[in-house]
């Protein structure tokens, strides 16, 4: 008895100790061998049109984690893991670098996008893979791909940096924007993580699901953007490397922006290797970058209104005032040439507008200089950098000698000539140039945004009488007008096939084509020189203008066409389309129209000709890396630049 009663003493005091005094840590213990409780990923938020047609959403996809306090030894389920579903090298070292980086609590993605046989090979193996779990997530989706690719942007798997700085973004699933709306909103597109407690058996399978607490999924945005005038447009630019930018010229909103050729977003989402990477960014079409926002060009002969403009308000030359163009202009032993060989005679402001001609602009520049003009051109948001909702948003130069001299060179009477036509050193971006176009029509500071409403809230978007005005007198500002009036809708101005054809509505513009490379003098006079023979490369830009309707300004649109040539042959017919297809649709109503009837292939090319180019094979390109920088190669410094195109293209 008394052995008995020691025996169940002892049991006693063992039964106490496990469920008095080490009762609550046990039961700790056993609900966690019961349970897993992780965080999740929340649910980006979504990016739509002006119209509400969804730019990048949101699908479900299934990945497989590794739970690391989950398991003793995690080297070995890796390695059975490559047995089922083969991992790569790549796949091997984010592996080693995320475990090395996160909690044992924070599930590491081991595969995403797993097929259905991927998740039923796992399933079966479970119990030889304690720890891995199969989970459902999402991948960006962008239905448009190409179409909205610079502006939307993408998104891509966080790196050590962006973990670093917060570590939520190392949870499975969660992305980063890497470009576009995507980056510049990732405060409100990027939502707050949740979490999932479930129940799981001996061997780490999941039984059930205890409790779920979601995650707040970002806020969604809506764009300015019109997708179907964005299409239209990237339709009418076709093929070639080229940007356009829809521009309301009373309030700022873009309503289409387009870069080509551009590239499919959601192949970031995954990765992509360096191969391809360097593939895409050694492409000499540029494909990632942003032409319209990040491409600097010489503007050619569309910055002539400004110089018009600088030299009306310094008071160095009236509207009024005639000059002579022979054909050619000197200027301390340089003869720099007007595109029109055989000169234009005597003639005033108006008419140098509407001719394009080369030599009254530059005499107007060297009795203005480059100090007015690049006042002026600033004050209309030229060499300025447009304050839009967009990464990698660059700014054009206008040179001034002590911008030159800074530059380590001495400026001369001949670069003042040179910038008159908007050549030189002078560089622009497409948007730069859709900015000062709605300014000339406005009249007033029109600014740029993409960005329309957040939480289904518009957002605060000025009218155009509660912008303030641009400081150039508005009588200037009708003086440049009517020269872009006549540049389209005058007999034997520079852009006749601008014309539009639509009844009672006019549309004022101006012509570009800027010169890449010299042309000799001697090339010039012999009078066999044709750009259009030169290697597609060396061929000038094409640029265009425009704003209507003319009595009552609404929409601007600019076009770069990159060796385009002529601005009158190339960029003015596309711009006549774009601002057609604009006009017909009127986004700036806030209806949303029906889609356009398909448009007939005749229609779209209008005796438009397109350089040819090959077009190399393009593949996926690396998430983590930075998107290339167009540089713009100055002119020779030694010589500065004579004239622009070659004299048998009309400007």
């Amino acid at each position: 008895m008394a052995v008995q009663a020691g025996v169940l003493g002892v049991l006693g005091r063992r039964l106490y100790n496990l469920q008095v005094v080490d009762g609550d840590h046990l039961r700790q213990l056993a609900e966690r061998n019961r349970t897993s409780k992780r965080l999740l990923a929340p649910a980006r938020g979504t990016i739509h049109d002006r119209f509400g047609v969804a730019l990048a959403d949101n699908k479900v996809s299934w990945r497989a984690l590794l739970m690391p306090e989950e398991t003793t030894d995690i080297p070995a389920v890796i390695e059975r893991f490559s047995q089922i579903v083969p991992l790569d090298e790549h796949d091997r070292a984010r592996i080693e670098r995320d475990l090395r980086h996160v909690h044992k609590y924070v599930p590491v993605t081991l595969h995403e996008f797993l097929s259905w046989d991927d998740m039923a090979r796992i399933e079966l193996n479970a119990p030889s893979l304690p720890g891995v779990l199969v989970d459902v997530g999402s991948t960006r989706l962008y239905p448009f791909k190409d179409l909205t690719a610079h502006i939307v942007g993408y998104v891509a798997p966080p790196n050590e940096e962006d973990v670093a700085k917060d570590t939520t973004l190392s949870l499975p699933g969660m992305r980063v924007g890497r470009a576009g709306i995507e980056q510049t909103q990732e405060g409100l597109l990027r939502g707050e993580p949740g979490s999932v407690e479930m129940e799981v058996n001996a061997v780490g399978r999941v039984i059930g699901e205890i409790d779920r607490v979601e995650g707040q999924q970002g806020e969604d945005v809506r764009l300015t953007l019109d997708s179907v005038l964005q299409q239209q447009v990237l339709d009418r630019l076709e093929d070639r490397v080229a940007s356009a930018v829809v521009m309301d010229c009373r309030n700022g909103e873009v309503m289409a922006m387009v870069s080509t050729p551009s590239f499919d977003p959601s192949l970031f989402d995954s990765g992509v290797s360096h191969a391809q990477w360097n593939e895409w960014a050694n492409d000499p079409r540029t494909p990632l970058l942003d032409k319209a926002v990040s491409g600097l060009y010489p503007p050619g002969s569309t910055f002539k209104p400004a110089v018009a403009l600088a030299a009306l308000k310094s008071g160095s030359v009236t509207a009024q005032d005639r000059f002579n163009c022979p054909g050619y202009y000197d200027l301390g032993g340089v003869r720099f040439h007007c595109w029109n060989r055989w000169g234009h005679g005597m003639i005033n402001m108006r008419e140098g507008l509407k001719y394009s001609c080369d030599v009254y602009f530059y005499e107007v520049a060297r009795r203005c200089g480059m100090d007015p003009i690049k006042a002026v051109g600033n004050t209309m948001g030229l060499g300025v950098k447009p304050e839009i909702e967009l990464p990698h948003v660059r700014s054009g130069v206008i040179p001034t000698p002590e911008w030159r001299q800074k530059n380590g060179f001495h400026w001369n009477g001949g670069d003042t000539v040179n910038a008159g036509i908007g050549q030189g050193f002078v560089q622009v971006t497409p948007l730069e140039l859709a900015i000062y176009t709605s300014r000339i029509a406005s009249g007033r500071n029109i600014q740029p945004h993409l960005l329309r409403a957040t939480k289904n809230q518009l957002s605060a978007i000025a009218s155009d009488e509660s912008v303030s005005k641009v400081d150039v007198p508005p009588e200037f500002l009708d003086v440049v007008r009517g020269g872009m009036f006549a540049v389209v809708n005058e007999p034997h101005g520079s852009a006749p096939r601008a014309r539009l054809d639509l009844p009672g509505i006019q549309m004022a513009g101006k012509t570009g084509s800027a010169q890449v490379r010299r042309v000799s003098r001697a090339l010039r006079e012999s009078g066999h020189f044709n750009s259009m023979n030169l290697p597609w490369e060396y061929r000038p830009h094409a640029l265009f203008i425009c704003f209507a309707p003319y009595d009552n300004p609404k929409y601007a649109v600019a076009v770069v066409v990159e060796h385009g040539n002529a601005g009158a042959d190339e960029a003015a017919p596309l711009a006549k389309l774009i601002m057609t297809d604009t006009l017909l649709r009127d986004p700036a109503s806030d209806v949303r129209p029906a889609p356009p009837a398909p448009t007939q292939s005749a229609i779209s090319q209008n005796a438009i000709s397109q350089p040819g180019v090959s077009t190399p094979a393009l593949s996926p390109a690396q998430p983590d890396a930075t998107l290339p920088v167009q540089e713009t190669k100055f002119p020779n410094e030694d010589q500065p630049m004579a004239g622009q195109s070659d004299p048998g293209a009309r400007r």
